[in-house]
């Protein structure tokens, strides 16, 4: 089995400009653990949710509210991202990708092809989804 084989196509990017808020409202608009960013169409980096949860002030929106703190929702894109995710490929055998969840600690692998362009992910729920018992 290939990554190909598992991967979640037609996947939601972000451009490295992006805005926060507009980062948030994807994942939460659609569920999303993990969003790739990319410059002129290339995987440059990823975003978590855990990312957003690390970075936006917990004051936001309520009575504590100060302008430090709308500060954290104008940083870009880029600014957060991990950079240079470990990516695969499309024919990435599955067994390569489950060593690499044993060495480092990631959840998921954007998939790219030749040019570095995304064309799919894989996320470890994937993977644990197709397992065969």
């Amino acid at each position: 089995m290939k990554a190909q084989d598992i991967m979640v196509s037609n996947v939601i990017c972000v451009d490295m400009d992006e805005r926060v808020p507009v980062v948030k409202n994807l994942l939460q608009q659609h569920g999303f653990h993990h969003l790739p960013v990319t410059e002129h169409g290339r995987l440059v980096g990823i975003i978590s949710d855990r990312d957003i949860l690390r970075l936006v002030s917990p004051f936001i929106d309520s009575v504590s509210e100060q302008a430090r703190d709308l500060d954290t929702l104008n940083r870009a894109a880029h600014q957060i991202m991990t950079r240079q995710p470990i990516r695969v490929k499309a024919d990435t055998p599955i067994t390569e990708i489950l060593a690499w969840l044993k060495k480092v600690d990631i959840s998921c692998f954007p998939v790219v092809d030749e040019e570095d362009h995304v064309i799919g992910i894989i996320t470890w729920r994937d993977l644990v989804n197709h397992a065969k018992y």
